[in-house]
């Protein structure tokens, strides 16, 4: 597919953008940027989001084919493994995504499988899922819609038993925070270990615009993945089709307020971008709807790079998608650049000119 001019000064935008945030942060792992200066807001080991910086630094090196970009690359990945151990379902966004853009790296595919044997082994069968896990502080047994998306391709990598515990994890995570269309279910649930029920979590709140995100998008990579899709109790094209609830894909804003509860609060050009990914994702399956779901994501591409894309003359670095909220309710980077905002928006502009394959990514 060739990509209309909109999208090519786009893709060119963050490239550029790539280079000029690895130019800032260095050694260190870019999270968010001030929206005013365009300075970056960096974490020492990557957080839950060091797998976004790593994809974005492979996707520069597909882009140039330089040699130095893939040794950046390279070694941005290897400092992932520091996190290898850390006690969370995000890893799955850390390995997968820091991983899975480095095309013929021997290092870094070592480094997904044994991520993915990692999460394996902390695999819980009596809850279903992989624990969101106490890295981050507070209860350990949690489902949380953010750990799902990345955990499911992620786990596939590991075999057989793998790809069962990647269905389960979602089975589980769709049973618990996928309600009807327009119902908002709680995005967080708490194990009890003594009984074996769940109760519902106040925090992420039920309207929180990437917790729908991040289920459409860990719902395309299941459909994907045939050995996964083969093993999930819930129907998933039913359950795309209740997520995405079609009037709203079709005539909603392409870009959602951060909270659903407050449709004048902040936007998310994050949520956004996520979302657009998972579409293209649904448009490469068989099937007459999905070519709605390819043309709603191209369609969020566009806004997103028209109208929340920093150009040249703006004062800002070129190539910065601002708009992006982090966390409405403690007021944290209500308005930013978000380095998996911009990870995401980099990939489905790639994939329009065909330099990435959304099915394996």
């Amino acid at each position: 597919m060739s990509s209309e001019d909109w999208a090519g000064r786009a893709r060119a935008a963050t490239m550029a953008r790539i280079a000029v945030t690895q130019a800032e942060v260095g050694v260190r792992f870019p999270l968010y940027a001030d929206p005013r200066s365009g300075t970056w807001t960096t974490t020492g080991h990557g957080s839950w989001a060091g797998g976004f910086w790593a994809g974005l630094l492979w996707l520069r090196a597909r882009d140039t084919g330089h040699e130095a970009d893939r040794r950046a690359a390279a070694e941005c990945t290897a400092r992932l493994e520091s996190r290898l151990r850390a006690d969370t379902a995000t890893r799955g966004l850390v390995f997968w995504y820091g991983t899975a853009l480095a095309e013929g790296d021997a290092a870094a595919s070592l480094l997904r499988h044994r991520a993915a044997r990692a999460c394996l082994a902390d695999f819980d069968a009596r809850a279903g899922i992989v624990p969101w896990g106490g890295a981050f502080g507070g209860p350990r047994m949690l489902a949380r819609v953010d750990g799902v998306p990345g955990t499911v391709p992620l786990l596939a990598c590991a075999g057989p038993a793998g790809a069962a515990a990647a269905a389960a994890h979602l089975d589980r995570h769709l049973d618990l925070c996928l309600g009807g269309v327009g119902e908002r279910r709680p995005l967080a649930w708490r194990f009890g270990d003594g009984d074996g029920t769940w109760s519902p979590c106040g925090e992420p709140r039920p309207g929180w615009s990437r917790g729908r995100a991040w289920l459409l998008l860990a719902l395309a990579d299941a459909l994907l993945r045939p050995e996964v899709a083969a093993r999930c109790s819930v129907r998933l094209e039913a359950a795309v089709e209740r997520l995405v609830a079609w009037d709203d894909m079709v005539t909603g804003p392409p870009v959602p307020p951060a909270e659903g509860a407050d449709p004048d609060g902040p936007s998310d050009t994050s949520a956004a971008a996520i979302t657009a990914v998972a579409l293209l994702k649904l448009g490469r399956l068989p099937g007459a709807w999905t070519r709605a779901c390819a043309r709603r994501g191209v369609a969020i591409l566009s806004r997103l790079a028209e109208a929340h894309l920093s150009r040249e003359g703006d004062g800002l670095p070129a190539g910065m998608l601002l708009d992006g909220c982090y966390d409405a309710g403690k007021g944290l980077a209500v308005r930013h650049e978000l380095v998996w905002g911009d990870f995401f928006l980099a990939l489905g502009l790639a994939s329009l000119d065909g330099l990435v394959d959304l099915t394996r990514v």
